[in-house]
């Protein structure tokens, strides 16, 4: 029995339709933006924090049955859809949990609207770069490719598990077409590189912040990392050992510590 559902709400009188998944049994409320994959409606990660908070995970704008990708022009009118979004949902104020391209959004969220993040976690997230440490295009690699990259181990049950490989051919082509809409979805705001200007506005980020790294990340390197963390104020960094990009499910257990102690002591 799944512990959470699944809707779709409408935004700007039809203009967009957002997939959304709630769950959770907890009084304060956390939003999860996810990365560069193909959506997840509850990732069960998530169960291990249900009990803490209420949790909402919206499917980006182009991925999933989220439609009205074609009404954002660029990153500015996407932060303004995910405030608008937030806010239509009853929230006036709420942790976000944004993981890589999620993680990017986040920070752009909380730099612009400060007032309506309480808190933030950054999980491994893009919208910085280092010229002698570029993050790898991304939309050119290969499934096998961007495997070695996510994982510190791609040969490990949770790596295999996270790769849609059906072996029914018409399940397999609606799979990859998936893949290709996300990568597309992802691109108009990523591409060439996911640098949008966020260094100018990454000192508006006031609340406490905690960024999460694995120190295996082949997306986004762990240099990253202190970067973030020197230009955020109010922010701490873990780095998570034998690690790839996707801490909050190669390494559960780990990040789920990292975050409830953060989330209770600030």
């Amino acid at each position: 029995m799944k512990n959470y559902k699944s809707r779709n709400i409408s935004l700007r009188n039809g203009m967009f339709t957002t997939k959304i998944s709630e769950g959770g049994t907890g009084q304060t409320t956390l939003v999860y933006l996810q990365g560069i994959n193909n959506f997840q409606e509850w990732p069960p990660f998530l169960d291990d924090l249900a009990s803490d908070f209420h949790i909402y995970v919206p499917a980006h704008p182009g991925i999933s049955d989220s439609e009205g990708l074609e009404h954002i022009d660029d990153l500015w009118d996407l932060v303004l859809f995910y405030e608008e979004l937030i806010k239509s949902l009853g929230i006036t104020t709420t942790i976000i949990m944004g993981h890589s391209y999620g993680g990017m959004l986040a920070a752009e969220i909380a730099a612009n609207f400060n007032t309506l993040v309480s808190q933030l976690i950054l999980i491994s997230p893009l919208g910085l770069w280092i010229e002698e440490n570029p993050i790898p295009d991304f939309f050119m690699l290969t499934p096998s490719e961007r495997s070695k990259l996510l994982w510190n181990n791609p040969e490990s049950s949770i790596a295999k598990s996270y790769i849609d490989d059906p072996k029914d051919q018409e399940a397999k082509v609606e799979s990859d077409l998936e893949n290709t809409k996300t990568l597309m979805a992802i691109g108009k705001f990523c591409w060439p590189i996911p640098d949008k200007g966020l260094r100018k506005r990454i000192h508006r980020i006031t609340m406490p912040t905690q960024l999460i790294w694995g120190d295996c990340d082949g997306m986004v390197p762990m240099e990253y990392g202190p970067l973030f963390n020197g230009l955020i104020p109010n922010s701490r960094l873990n780095i998570v050992k034998n690690c790839g990009h996707i801490p909050q499910l190669e390494c559960r257990e780990e990040f789920v510590r990292i975050a409830r102690e953060f989330l209770r002591n600030d």
